[in-house]
C-alpha cells in the first residue's frame, strides 16, 4: 500500500501546529511569504528577529526530523533548472499579488473561516491545477 500520503499529513500537521504556535505566541497570522517578504524588502525590520527565527525553523525542522525517516523520500521534482527557477519566481509573484500564500490563506485563513482566505485558496488551487495540466500534459516540460 502506498504511504506517501502520510508525509503530506505529517507536513500539514506541522504547518498547522506552527500556525497555531505563531498566532498564540505573538497574536499574528503565520504567512510564510509575508514573513520572508518582510525580510527581503525591509518592511519587517521591527520584527526581524522573530522572522529570522521562523525562517531558520522552517529550514532546520526537516533536518532535525531526518533520523525519523524510514526510507528516502522522493520529491519527484524536475531536473530542469529553468523550470524550477520560473516556478519559484511565479510562486513568489503570486504570493505578493494575493497578499499571502498557502500557509497564510490556506491553513490560517480557512481555519479562521476568513472569506478572503477561502477565495484566495480556491483560486490558487485552480491556478495550480491549470498550470500542472498545461506544463505537464500539454507542454511536457515537467
Amino acid at each position: 500500500m502506498e504511504t506517501d500520503w502520510i508525509w503530506g499529513l505529517v507536513g500539514g500537521a506541522l504547518i498547522g501546529t506552527g500556525g497555531a504556535i505563531y498566532l498564540l505566541g505573538n497574536g499574528r497570522i503565520m504567512g510564510a511569504s509575508g514573513i520572508l517578504g518582510g525580510l527581503v524588502d525591509g518592511t519587517g525590520r521591527s520584527t526581524m528577529v522573530e522572522r529570522m527565527v521562523f525562517v531558520l525553523a522552517v529550514i532546520l525542522t526537516p533536518l532535525l526530523l531526518m533520523p525519523l525517516y524510514a526510507v528516502e523520500i522522493s520529491t519527484h521534482i524536475t531536473h530542469n533548472l529553468a523550470v524550477v527557477t520560473a516556478a519559484g519566481l511565479l510562486v513568489g509573484t503570486g504570493t505578493r499579488i494575493a497578499n499571502g500564500c498557502t500557509s497564510g490563506h490556506g491553513v490560517c485563513g480557512i481555519s479562521r473561516l476568513s472569506l478572503r482566505g477561502i477565495v484566495a485558496t480556491v483560486f490558487y488551487i485552480l491556478a495550480g491545477g491549470i498550470t500542472l495540466v498545461l506544463f505537464r500534459h500539454i507542454l511536457g516540460v515537467i
